[in-house]
């Protein structure tokens, strides 16, 4: 048997390495750390014992599963230092007084400033405690005159200050929903550790203006000069994401149209921005560099403009705030750079393979983002369909210099078309697999705002920093391009969304999408349309008649509930509105609903008007088709202005959808003429189907739990209950815990939420009387399909579905400290 060639091993030993990297990143829960430093001296020693043989056959034998060995081990020894530097259950949500840096640019929003801080030290009651050292602040600002907290120094908080501030910390904690984005994986890779927010016990105080963070401090500099010099607030916000990578300025309308045409990439510091500017830079380089003849004695001067190029594209992405994006961007240029340095010819699959090496080797987790996949699928798809060389035009020597320079343009043009084609169509497939929708008009919204964007408007906003005019120039392309996407997003069928599929339909659409942009005989292109149909037309499953799905999504603090039959849709409540800029509905319902292929909700229960039932609404009611709304909210509530039919929600309603039977059972009608607090008004719906039953309760208390088991009894029985009110102690007496006797009690709850839910009386009521206890805390999103081959209850915590070993374990549910709370300010 011959040897394997050098580009065959070289190749095996990349694949090997990606395979224990992505190995590794399946764990839920890591292995003492002695095992993965013990993995990776193996690895050495073994390819140590390879070099001495000098046999290809031996190092393919030892070095290929050794580098599978080797990123294995590295990336949990990565991963087991970073979990190290965690937050202490014995500090968490206790008062600190910590003294640290603004490690970055403080974001404002509505109710205050966000902001990255690197802790020095931590004090609990005076004594020195070990506190994470990145963690991320919110700084509230006083819900009104009378609330007595100090407000946010808006203007104050610089990167780079040293502070003195009183704060409460917790884990991070994101929600955990199917097909939902996994916060903690971002904080994680992030490096950050704790979040928490400033409290007002002691007066925050600044240490000293300049500690450190240098380049955090002029990003920010550079950004409220480009604020003050743009009076447009949009532009301005477009216009600080490409300068200083701040994509929090980008207003959330505008971040909605620049999804739903397909730009969204261009408007933060992306592989292409940082890939443009290191273009740009050898271009201006080269030149100049041949002027030189000592220079060009010393390095050639394409191999010194692209090593210019690499250098510019680290400057940009520094001084944008060097997120993950931009440092995959730099690692890959680098890595190709050096290759050519070292007068290594490549073929591109195997440079491309090095620098996902270089990449994963710094980032591990970047394996788990959408964006490294879709950076080398689009380098990938182009190298993969250029044409050869020989088949380019030749020369027009013969043609006069006007002719010529039309034949440029017109080469130029056709080849930014023909690539651009190649990416929409070839990075269809992985958009869908990632985001579940693919822009319909991205193409010629590409086509217009890559170079302008490229070429006129990140340039202009960069020249800006330093001749301030030109940013008022940048800011009225910025508008004409505006106009532009609003324009296309307003076509119909701009977005086209799809369900998630399954794993198989999804690596068959990126075989379809490769045959299509490969240089490949046409016979063999038609082939791509049946592989591409799974993706595109997933099937669905649906309960059968007789029986629901449902899902209590994990929202944080608040109630939403998706109840599925063979053809109809109820959505009961929608979660809350976690601030002035960003609520449930289009957090957390919209891409859950999406996901699973939904089109229309045929009713939208909204139980009663607290903020935690129906902050989601509106987002709701504006992007799908709603047949009916029914609730207890006074008809002159905002959410029932926006022509959708509305009918009280009163005892004693009854339909029927699928064989699945619906009862309202309060509030009673003479329950409206009389002043009562919403919780009081909720609707609490009891849903019957074949074989399982489930009973909806709102925020009812005591009083509407006795009137029930008075008027309904033992009909009152239900094999899952949504407990009354997140688990309050107003709520869940032992004689309505008794009617019910549900065999599983689901509550939806925050993590650390303020008001303590579910108090430790009630969780201990539920268990006396033999309930499983599911809460969203610990189990995320709980999904239960009745009857689904198996028990008629049998449900699944997502928590458990995807557990990973960065997720937060949380402790079992018990008494919380009183005033212990960390979910927001005081």
């Amino acid at each position: 048997m011959p040897p394997p060639t050098l580009g065959a091993l070289l190749a095996a030993l990349g694949l090997a390495w990606l395979a224990g990297v992505a190995l590794q990143l399946q764990q839920a829960e890591l292995w003492q750390i002695e095992v993965y430093v013990g993995g990776a001296a193996a690895a050495v020693l073994a390819c140590v014992v390879a070099a001495r043989a000098r046999s290809r056959h031996i190092v393919a034998l030892l070095c290929v599963p050794a580098a599978a060995l080797a990123g294995f081990g590295l990336t949990g020894l990565n991963a087991s230092l970073r979990l190290a530097g965690g937050l202490s259950p014995a500090i968490e949500g206790r008062d600190l007084l910590v003294t640290g840096v603004v490690a970055d640019m403080p974001q404002a929003g509505a109710t205050g400033l966000r902001f990255r801080f690197e802790i020095e030290t931590a004090r609990l009651d005076g004594a020195v405690v070990q506190a994470p050292r990145h963690v991320s602040l919110s700084w509230y600002a006083p819900r009104d005159a009378s609330d007595g907290a100090a407000a946010p120094p808006l203007a104050e908080l610089q990167a780079g200050q040293r502070w003195q501030m009183l704060v409460r910390l917790k884990a991070p904690h994101g929600n955990a929903n199917p097909h939902g984005f996994d916060y903690e994986l971002y904080l994680f890779e992030q490096g950050v550790r704790a979040t928490g927010y400033v409290r007002n016990g002691v007066a925050p105080r600044q240490l000293g203006p300049a500690a450190g963070c240098w380049i955090p401090r002029w990003r920010q500099a550079v950004r409220d000069r480009l604020t003050s010099a743009v009076s447009d607030p949009n532009a301005a916000g477009v216009l600080a994401a490409l300068a200083v990578g701040d994509q929090a300025a980008i207003e959330r309308e505008d971040w909605a149209v620049f999804r739903n045409t397909g730009v969204a990439h261009l408007m933060s510091i992306s592989g292409l921005h940082i890939t443009m500017f290191a273009w740009l830079a050898a271009v201006l380089v080269a030149p100049l560099w041949r002027r030189s003849t000592r220079a060009m004695l010393w390095l050639p001067a394409q191999r010194a403009a692209g090593w210019a190029g690499v250098a510019a594209a680290l400057g940009y992405a520094l001084f944008s705030g060097w997120g993950v994006p931009a440092q995959r961007t730099v690692w890959m240029l680098a890595t190709v750079m050096l290759l050519r340095s070292l007068g290594r010819r490549w073929p591109w699959p195997l440079v491309l393979l090095a620098a996902a090496v270089v990449v994963t080797a710094g980032d591990p987790w970047a394996l788990l983002q959408p964006g490294f996949w879709l950076s080398f699928m689009a380098v990938g798809l182009l190298m993969a369909s250029e044409p050869a060389r020989a088949a380019k035009a030749a020369p027009d020597a013969d043609a006069s210099r006007p002719l010529r320079w039309l034949r440029a343009t017109w080469r130029h043009a056709h080849a930014g078309v023909r690539t651009q084609l190649i990416a929409t169509i070839g990075l269809a497939p992985l958009t869908l697999v990632f985001f579940g929708q693919v822009s319909l008009v991205g193409f010629a919204a590409n086509l217009v705002a890559i170079p302008l964007v490229t070429l006129v408007i990140t340039p202009l906003a960069l020249l800006g920093t330093l001749i301030a005019p030109l940013w008022w120039l940048a800011a009225r392309v910025v508008d004409l391009l505006v106009a532009w996407l609003h324009w296309l997003a307003s076509w119909p069928l701009a977005v086209w969304s799809v369900p998630a599929a399954p794993l198989w339909a999804q690596l068959a659409a990126l075989l379809a999408a490769l045959l299509l942009v490969l240089p490949l005989p046409w016979r063999m292109r038609f082939l791509a349309l049946p592989l591409a149909l799974p993706l595109l037309l997933p099937p669905r499953v649906l309960p059968a008649a007789g029986q629901f799905a449902l899902t209590a999504v994990d929202v944080g603090q608040g109630t939403a509930v998706l109840l599925r039959t063979a053809s109809h849709l109820l959505v009961y409540d929608a979660g809350p509105q976690y601030s002035p800029d960003a609520d449930a509905g289009e957090r957390v319902l919209l891409p859950l609903l999406h996901a699973n292929g939904e089109r229309r909700i045929d009713v939208l229960m909204l139980s009663h008007r607290d903020s935690d039932h129906v902050g989601g609404a509106a987002a709701l009611i504006g992007a799908l088709p709603v047949g009916a709304i029914s609730s207890s909210l006074e008809e002159t509530h905002a959410l029932l202005q926006r022509g959708v039919a509305h009918r009280r929600c009163e005892a004693g309603q009854r339909w029927e959808w699928d064989g699945v039977a619906f009862e309202v059972l309060h509030p009673q009608p003479q329950d409206y003429a009389r002043a009562r607090k919403p919780n009081a008004m909720s609707c609490v719906l009891r849903v019957r189907g074949r074989d399982a039953s489930v009973l909806l309760t709102g925020d009812i208390e005591r009083e509407q739990e006795a009137a029930l088991v008075a008027t309904q009894g033992a009909a009152l029985g239900s094999d899952v209950l949504l407990v009354p009110h997140h688990g309050s102690r107003t709520s869940s007496s032992a004689a309505f815990i008794d009617a019910v006797k549900p065999q599983i009690a689901v509550v939806q709850a925050g993590y650390r939420n303020r008001f303590g839910h579910p108090v430790a009386e009630v969780v201990e009521r539920y268990r006396e009387r033999g309930a499983q206890l599911a809460d969203t805390v610990h189990c995320g999103a709980w999904t239960m399909a009745s009857g689904a081959d198996g028990p008629a209850l049998e449900g699944h915590c997502e928590r458990d579905a995807r557990r990973r070993y960065w997720q937060h374990s949380v402790a079992p549910l018990k008494p919380s400290p009183p005033g212990s709370d960390a979910a927001g300010p005081p």
